[in-house]
């Protein structure tokens, strides 16, 4: 099932990634443009210069880069880097009532604020008890041998939301944590405890504590226009193991 699909878009090879937030690109018809990137991490094992990556052009003409880099493809395929797109997926699954490991969920809200922290949670639903859900979602790319990991630098931001999502368990709510794993090329999730160790000791915490941890597989699909350009969907078809890696 394809969940959120985005059309008009176009495919070029990937010249270089610089300053964090943009991409030379040459397009098929040779003309080379700078597009956007919305990801500002390191994108670590998401790229090289030669890859075919997908591009949507902006919809306001006046925007100063006019395109967005959404996909790249790796020799395992397509890497979701438009880091929008997790929250967006999550959100239109779990009003599908198609989220893996978290069904029956209703009245979904997305960027509400909460916690003792002054966080904004990603997703807000209720369950069919009328319990609050809390998801935090984060978009998981880094790739060791068959694993996703997460996250791929260090993040005190990431660690304080696993502190406010075991603030709302303690409270009597539920909540959970899905790792978007924006990649086909892993089957098996685990956190970077090499990168980020107080990250990894937290999130054991955090499922010790109830939250619910979600490594979501995602599909990309990819397929040509009429018109020679490129539609690109997404699809969740299930969770990836937890598995330690030591």
């Amino acid at each position: 099932m394809i969940l959120v699909e985005k059309t008009g878009l176009l495919t070029g090879t990937l010249i270089q990634r610089y300053k964090r937030f943009l991409a030379d690109v040459q397009l098929d018809d040779g003309s080379t443009v700078t597009a956007h990137t919305t990801n500002t991490g390191s994108m670590k094992t998401c790229w090289e210069p030669g890859d075919r990556v997908l591009l949507e052009p902006a919809p306001n003409p006046e925007r100063k880069l006019k395109f967005t880099w959404l996909a790249v493809e790796r020799p395992g395929g397509w890497v979701g880097v438009e880091t929008g797109m997790p929250n967006r997926v999550v959100a239109e699954a779990a009003r599908r009532d198609a989220l893996p490991g978290l069904t029956g969920l209703q009245s979904i809200r997305t960027e509400v604020k909460y916690g003792a922290e002054r966080s904004r949670i990603d997703v807000l639903a209720l369950d069919g008890d009328g319990r609050q859900v809390f998801i935090e979602v984060k978009n998981t790319t880094l790739k060791a041998d068959r694993w996703a990991l997460f996250p791929d630098a260090v993040t005190e931001r990431g660690v304080k939301h696993l502190r406010e999502l075991q603030g709302m368990v303690r409270e009597g709510h539920r909540a959970a944590i899905a790792f978007f794993v924006h990649r086909p090329d892993v089957d098996r999730f685990d956190a970077a405890r090499e990168i980020d160790l107080a990250y990894a000791n937290e999130l054991d915490r955090a499922a010790a504590t109830g939250v619910v941890i979600l490594p979501l597989g995602v599909r990309l699909v990819t397929s040509m226009e009429a018109d020679g350009r490129w539609r690109l969907g997404w699809e969740l078809p299930g969770l990836l193991p937890w598995v330690p890696r030591r």
